[in-house]
């Protein structure tokens, strides 16, 4: 495994130390290790254990440099064979998401802390696998950036108990009781509230020695000036030292008797912590962020309020007189830190989740036209499924098809979105992209193939996007084909854009999956109608959608039809369709002598299909009851006129096509004044073909 970390700069600090144990440990297990960052005193001992660093400026926060920067990461990605990047920082996260974006490279984030939720800070939440390290920054991807918790990986920092060995010598001391408070000087970390502890204290415990052990940003020493203004106004200056940035920290810690961490934000994790209780040494915390994950307050250590000086000397004095009590939280801190915050426990956690963003994969389908359309995909799902078992397969439609694939084997999630209401360039179409960003789909397979599934595709933020280019945002797919225009039937010519994957479809039939509940509302429908118990069922599905008037074959042959098989046969016949179709059926009922069930508006899609599965034949135009027939295996009868049926009819054995191709035709116009082709189709040879199935074993 090829893993590249990228962080702003390799001076001192816990993420920077982190990055080259981390690299030290991919290597010691064999794997290969990268670092980018702008360089710093770490560099050194990076390059010593055998790690390749890149030096580029990636902690500037200019736009421009961002864009120059991850196409040259990009070039860095591919030269290196990288399998996955991550990021530890925002500025770093927007390279190296661009460039996975361009490389189709694995993309993860630790977040060290907690963001605001301006749109700079989004991308810690764009990995394939978001590491936090506590469940309080957990929380806060989930809620504040909505980060799907399946991919938010919790792992606490850990401690390495080789170097920080358990050392509890500060009980046997009789000197001087020193108090220490680590980390960088700023306002946030506490230091004024911890300094007014100290004051109140040396009243009553003369003994006492504070040190700081840090130093103030670049650029921000008058931080520390404000602290030694504090420390003189206080008259504490004989009792407080600062020793400054420290390499030492397990020495450190060693030579203290107390740690305070004072700070007032809410802090991520607090590594400080678990590094005094690995050494053995009693702890003061305030009660913010992840700290309250490490310290419970009177059991390994002490909880105070932030901001609180009074709470602070109170629990240093209490430690101080308590020694049995200082006794049972260092024992107690230190079989937490074995238990939860070993160093190698962090690695081995670490290393899976690259494992884990490299061997998983997640495929976007996109098909949101009709329904009968979506019924059409099955063949290409199920191949999807067969050449990738192991993938999350989601598919994104409309809402009004949404069950369609419900009960899918193929499918593992099913995305539905009001997109054939919603303009090219609307709210609605940025607020469906952004829920398919959160998602970190690996590819996207654009089944529906116009300008709108090209630029949600493109807006996934997928990095492999497949697809036809001929539609005018075509461009945006990163592989496509072009539609040739050759006429072949709806499977091949999917499959012509799975072979880009290296998928054939095999098997080309087509299935639907209604449900127990589906079947049984329609044996009570039809109990309800008056159909004796095996009686054949001939469906009539007398309309097509509002929109392709020219697929309509008269209503009176419809009518003679009907009065033909009812006539000569025992059966009954069954009227198809929507709520929308309600007037058509009742024009259709007064014109047969015979007396229709008529189902329009009465039925679910999907209890529709469990309707037609009880038929023993259907008629339909070129329209979703053809494809759903054909998917429950149900024989059926074809009428084509504007349309033709090689481009539209699927891989079906039980059917009969009654083509009439016109001198005009093929053609797709919604609506024909003539309608001389699907006139001319005769009642008697539909008839013929209707009771060819109906005799049929």
């Amino acid at each position: 495994m090829r893993v590249l970390q990228i962080l702003p700069a390799l001076e001192t600090g816990g993420v920077e130390t982190g990055t080259v144990d981390l690299a030290k440990e991919l290597i010691r297990q064999n794997h290969r290790a990268v670092v980018v960052s702008a360089g710093g005193s770490l560099v050194s001992e990076l390059i010593s254990l055998g790690v390749k660093h890149y030096q580029l400026p990636v902690n500037k926060k200019s736009p421009l440099t961002i864009l120059r920067m991850s196409g040259l990461l990009a070039g860095i990605i591919k030269k290196e064979k990288i399998d996955v990047v991550h990021a530890r920082s925002r500025v770093p996260a927007w390279i190296a998401c661009l460039a996975c974006y361009r490389t189709g490279c694995s993309f993860v984030t630790t977040c060290h802390g907690y963001y605001n939720t301006h749109f700079t800070s989004r991308v810690m939440g764009w990995g394939k696998r978001v590491i936090v390290v506590s469940r309080a920054i957990g929380r806060h991807m989930i809620d504040d950036f909505k980060v799907p918790p399946e991919r938010v990986r919790h792992i606490a920092r850990g401690v390495d108990l080789e170097k920080f060995t358990f050392n509890p010598g500060s009980l046997k001391r009789t000197g001087a009781f020193k108090v220490g408070i680590i980390g960088r000087i700023t306002p946030l970390k506490g230091h004024k509230y911890f300094l007014k502890a100290i004051s109140k204290v040396v009243r009553q415990l003369p003994r006492i020695r504070a040190q700081i052990i840090g130093e103030a940003a670049p650029g921000k020493i008058g931080c520390k000036e404000e602290l030694l203004v504090s420390i003189r106004q206080l008259g504490i200056t004989n009792y407080v030292e600062f020793l400054g940035r420290r390499s030492d920290i397990p020495a450190v810690l060693s030579g203290l008797d107390v740690l305070v961490m004072a700070t007032t934000a809410q802090e991520a994790f607090g590594r400080v912590l678990i590094e005094a209780g690995a050494v053995g040494i009693p702890v003061i915390a305030t009660r913010v962020g992840g700290v309250v994950e490490i310290i419970e307050d009177g059991k390994n250590g002490i909880l105070v309020p932030a901001r609180d000086s009074e709470a602070i000397a109170g629990a240093l004095l209490k430690i101080y007189r308590d020694r049995q009590l200082a006794e049972s939280f260092i024992k107690r801190a230190r079989e937490k830190v074995e238990r939860l915050y070993d160093l190698k426990e962090m690695y081995n956690k670490t290393i899976k989740v690259y494992q884990e963003a490299i061997g998983s994969l997640k495929i976007l389908v996109i098909k949101f036209s009709a329904a009968g359309d979506v019924i059409l995909i099955v063949p290409s799902l199920r191949s999807l499924r067969a050449k990738f078992p192991g993938a999350y397969i989601s598919v994104i439609v409309d809402m009004e098809v949404k069950d369609i694939l419900k009960n899918c084997p193929y499918v593992d999630e099913v995305l539905a979105y009001d997109i054939k209401g919603a303009a090219l360039v609307s709210k609605d179409i940025i607020n469906i992209a952004r829920s398919l960003r959160r998602e970190s789909f690996d590819m996207v397979i654009d089944l529906q193939n116009n300008s709108k599934s090209h630029l949600l595709g493109f807006l996934s933020a997928s990095a492999k996007r497949y697809g036809y280019k001929n539609k005018k945002l075509g461009f945006l797919l990163k592989y496509g084909i072009k539609d040739t225009g050759r006429l072949v039937d709806p499977i091949k010519h999917q499959e012509r854009v799975l072979n880009l994957l290296g998928v054939d479809i095999v098997d080309k039939s087509l299935k639907l999956w209604p449900a127990d509940e589906d079947e049984r509302y329609i044996e009570e429908f039809l109990k309800s109608e008056w159909v004796a118990k095996g009686q054949p069922l001939v469906g009539l599905n007398i309309t097509a959608s509002k929109r392709w008037q020219s697929k309509r074959w008269p209503l009176e042959n419809f009518a003679k039809l009907s009065n033909e098989l009812t006539l000569k046969h025992n059966l009954r016949i069954v009227v198809t369709g929507g709520s929308e179709d309600k007037e058509e059926a009742e024009r259709f009922a007064a014109l047969t002598k015979s007396k229709p069930i008529i189902a329009c508006g009465k039925t679910s899609f999907m209890q529709l299909a469990a309707l037609i599965k009880r038929c023993r034949v259907i008629v339909t135009s070129d329209s979703a009851p053809m494809h759903v027939a054909a998917a429950l295996k149900v024989p059926f009868v074809a009428l084509f006129g504007p349309t033709d049926p090689k481009r539209h009819v699927a891989s079906a054995d039980k059917c009969t096509v009654i083509y009439k191709r016109p001198k005009c035709g093929p053609c797709y116009k919604p609506k024909c004044d003539i309608m001389k082709c699907m006139k001319s189709i005769g009642v008697e040879e539909v008839a013929k073909a209707v009771i060819k199935w109906i005799n049929a074993k």
